[in-house]
């Protein structure tokens, strides 16, 4: 009479061999998902730029349309007084008006061009572009503001109503 026992279970060799192969997926798909991760745009960062640009855009288009020319420079934009001031300001850290850094908003630039343009017909207006940008990411934000309120220009193109 033979005794034969039929084996359950695995060896200790096909143990062994069953780990590397799932190991091997695992670190494949692990790479993968860490080049996802670390290519894809942080919400976070995205929002806080949107924030700055739009902040930034409504502080433009609220001044008057035109006045006396202004060259920016430094981070302060408390002696801007009309649209056309802020065109070439540059800012590597996001300041307040006064040109106060504001924390934790180093990292981030900003830079502003505001071009003369013609708008659907509308001989006065401006053109503004709104760039901010935390490398690698850059988000850029453009309006227009027309000098609605003037009906009557001089020569040069002035304003003169009173």
């Amino acid at each position: 009479m033979s005794n034969s026992r039929r084996q359950s279970g695995m060896t200790l060799i096909e143990l062994i061999v069953a780990i590397v192969i799932v190991s091997v997926g695992l670190a494949g798909m692990l790479a993968v998902f860490q080049t996802v991760v670390r290519s894809s745009a942080d919400p976070m960062v995205r929002k806080q730029m949107l924030a700055v640009a739009e902040g930034l855009m409504e502080e433009i288009t609220l001044k008057p349309y035109a006045g006396s020319a202004v060259t920016p420079s430094g981070c302060a934009r408390s002696g801007f007084g009309d649209v056309d001031d802020y065109n070439g300001y540059a800012s590597s850290g996001i300041c307040d008006p006064d040109g106060n850094a504001l924390p934790g908003l180093a990292a981030y630039a900003v830079a502003v061009t505001v071009t003369p343009d013609t708008l659907a017909g509308v001989g006065q207006a401006r053109r503004i572009a709104v760039t901010v940008t935390r490398a690698p990411e850059t988000l850029t934000l453009v309006s227009w503001r027309t000098d609605w309120a003037c009906t009557t220009r001089d020569g040069g193109g002035a304003c003169i109503d009173p």
